[in-house]
């Protein structure tokens, strides 16, 4: 979290929910068919239940899943899964206090492990996953965020470090160095060949584990072939890949009045340019390829 807060946008430059599920039909329209909300902090707008409630009636959307950093779930659980919604991610980077405020400038862990427990004991089953970006390689931490799947039905995903924003400060903390740490503590891990997700996370089941470990390795492991997402802004630009600022923005085109055909050309126009692949750490850029200047919570992180 940068030092001084995150400048606010006005309710005027920020997407109605009726235009985030115009949006997602012409999504749908083209085969989209699963839909995460995330942030910033989704669950600080009001009536986020009810916009999950919407994109579920949406024709040919199979799943809405939500991405928090937990402080404001537990409060807010009943609701969400009332909306349908299928499954939940907590943004968690450390289980120690003094590092958690820290990083975050928020003293809320306990609200955020409060989160965690409403969640996996939620009367209807949940997907709960817990997305972890180490900022150093510190045993003691990763050993205790690994220790979570291991006493509960959640996947810790390591996601490495990407060079985006407030990210081209810190080092990542590789795939093959959390392994090193992980398999002398908890044993042999075997990879997990059936899908637990819709992206590019792939996991490992450790022994007497309740949970998976996964790992999200942009850096280390590029995935750009297999890549499926692109990301709207909350002031509504259909973001292609995390390292350029290449896309669209709908809003713009929502406001200036098209039409449901405009809106659904312009969406795939978008995913036909989406770039080939991210290149960081490189000099090589495609024609065109201008690289993103926002930070992660302003772009979908």
């Amino acid at each position: 979290m940068p030092e001084n807060g995150v400048p606010a946008l006005s309710h005027t430059e920020i997407l109605t929910y009726e235009e985030i599920v115009r949006i997602v039909k012409a999504g749908a329209g083209l085969g989209i068919k699963k839909i995460k909300l995330t942030g910033g902090e989704p669950l600080v707008r009001k009536d986020l239940a009810q916009l999950a409630a919407w994109i579920k009636q949406v024709p040919g959307i199979e799943s809405v899943t939500i991405t928090t950093n937990g402080i404001l779930l537990e409060r807010q659980l009943k609701d969400l899964v009332n909306s349908g919604i299928d499954g939940i991610n907590i943004s968690l980077d450390t289980l120690d206090a003094s590092a958690y405020e820290k990083i975050t400038r928020r003293g809320h862990l306990q609200d955020v492990l409060c989160g965690l427990k409403a969640a996996v004991n939620s009367p209807r089953s949940l997907n709960v996953k817990i997305n972890c970006v180490p900022i150093e390689n510190d045993p003691d931490h990763l050993l205790a965020m690994a220790g979570l799947a291991q006493r509960h039905p959640v996947h810790v995903r390591f996601i490495e470090m990407m060079p985006v924003g407030l990210g081209k400060n810190f080092d990542f903390v590789s795939e093959s160095q959390i392994l090193e740490i992980l398999i002398p503590a908890f044993g042999n891990p075997s990879p997990v060949t059936d899908p637990l997700g819709n992206g590019p996370c792939h996991y490992y089941s450790f022994p007497g584990f309740s949970g998976k470990i996964g790992f999200i390795s942009a850096i280390s492991h590029q995935f750009c072939d297999q890549c499926n997402r692109v990301r709207l802004t909350a002031d509504g630009f259909l973001k292609t890949c995390l390292q350029y600022d290449t896309g669209i923005n709908l809003k713009t085109l929502l406001r200036n009045g098209c039409n449901d055909d405009e809106l659904s050309h312009a969406f795939q126009a978008a995913i036909n340019s989406k770039p080939k692949a991210h290149h960081f750490g490189q000099e090589t850029r495609s024609p065109g390829e201008k690289d993103e200047t926002l930070s992660m919570f302003q772009i979908g992180g």
